[in-house]
């Protein structure tokens, strides 16, 4: 049972010895409670994504992957299952991803980088659109690793007005593999998907469940649009993240209605696809839609403002010109500059000769 616990993600090969003295590789250990897997598919897809391109780039990246389930048994346990396994000294830093996950590093053994990524500093946001008690002791642990991390990474830059008040970050917000998102041909998308090919249809690419995703809102707005237009929201949720570009390249828009996002993945994917998007202004979203033309930053978050936007673009019916405007999120480039922020987490006298 505990076993479970822990997923390996790349080959857990003996590298012999501890820290780098025998060997030129980098190596990470990254933690994270939100590896995707065929048993367990997540939307943070993001982070095998990222060990796949530092593996391509030189770094040896195992995964060490758990179910924490907010349990705090269930962290307690993969904490002294991390301990035990950095005990046997293979590895040159740790790398959480999310801020909570970084307590399973203490007392550090290595060096520490951590991740932010959104609720981790937002909070998690309840039903009633306030910041729930989980949310608050979450924010205050992130807060805290914050302040005990070699180094620190967020993924927008509004995220640093929510660390404490001296911490530097480094903005390297989640990267795109552009090989694979890629927009296609809008009629060929819809039949492969079984989609009516002659109707609007609004994409919401993410959980309805979850609170701070507003659905509800989602849905009104597209509500109030088919007063006067024929449209469809369609949900994507729950299906393969291969199936994304053949989903944004059906939509004639993406709606993004979060309370709070870090940098939320789905408009850069869309951006990628050159489908216009209409959100309200969260994460770092309105510095990824300045001058995109053809897609719409609400002023606020009212029904009325979110199905006004939403009309605009469906009667334009053009898709956007967006992939150049996120070509600087290649996943390439993203891993080289994490690999700077490992250089710089290292002790000078650990620093490995090809890092």
């Amino acid at each position: 049972m505990l076993d479970s616990l822990e997923r390996h993600a790349h080959p857990d090969t003996s590298h012999g010895g501890s820290g780098n003295g025998g060997s030129e590789r980098l190596r990470v250990l990254t933690v994270t409670s939100a590896w995707p897997t065929p048993e367990t598919p997540r939307t943070t897809i993001f982070l095998k994504r990222q060990v796949e391109f530092l593996r391509a780039a030189g770094v040896d990246v195992d995964v060490f992957s758990f179910d924490g389930q907010r349990q705090p048994w269930r962290y307690l346990v993969a904490c002294l299952r991390l301990h035990a396994r950095l005990a046997k000294g293979r590895y040159d830093l740790v790398h959480a991803q999310f801020g909570q996950n970084a307590l399973l590093a203490f007392p550090k053994r290595l060096p520490l980088v951590v991740t932010f990524r959104g609720s981790d500093l937002h909070g998690i946001v309840g039903a009633d659109g306030r910041v729930t008690l989980a949310g608050r002791i979450l924010q205050r642990i992130s807060r805290l690793v914050a302040r005990h991390a070699d180094a620190v990474v967020v993924v927008a830059e509004h995220m640093k007005s929510l660390l404490p008040s001296g911490i530097e970050a480094t903005v390297i917000p989640s990267g795109l593999d552009l090989d694979h998102v890629r927009p296609h041909p809008r009629d060929v998308a819809r039949r492969q998907l079984g989609l009516p090919l002659d109707d609007r249809l609004v994409l919401f690419a993410a959980n309805p469940a979850v609170p701070r995703k507003r659905h509800a809102l989602a849905k009104q707005a597209v509500d109030r649009v088919a007063q006067s237009l024929p449209v469809e929201l369609i949900v994507a949720w729950g299906v393969p993240h291969a199936d994304m570009p053949l989903y944004m390249s059906a939509c004639d828009a993406l709606v993004l209605t979060s309370v709070h996002e870090g940098s939320p993945n789905v408009v850069k994917e869309a951006l990628a696809c050159n489908l216009p998007v209409v959100s309200v202004p969260t994460g770092d979203v309105p510095e990824r839609l300045q001058g995109v033309e053809g897609c719409e930053l609400c002023p606020d978050d009212r029904v009325q403002t979110l199905a006004a936007a939403l009309e605009r673009v469906l009667r334009r019916a053009q898709r956007i010109n967006g992939r150049p405007s996120v070509a600087h999120l290649d996943e390439r480039v993203l891993a080289s500059r994490m690999i700077g922020i490992y250089r710089r987490a290292l002790p000078r006298t650990r620093v490995p000769r090809d890092a």
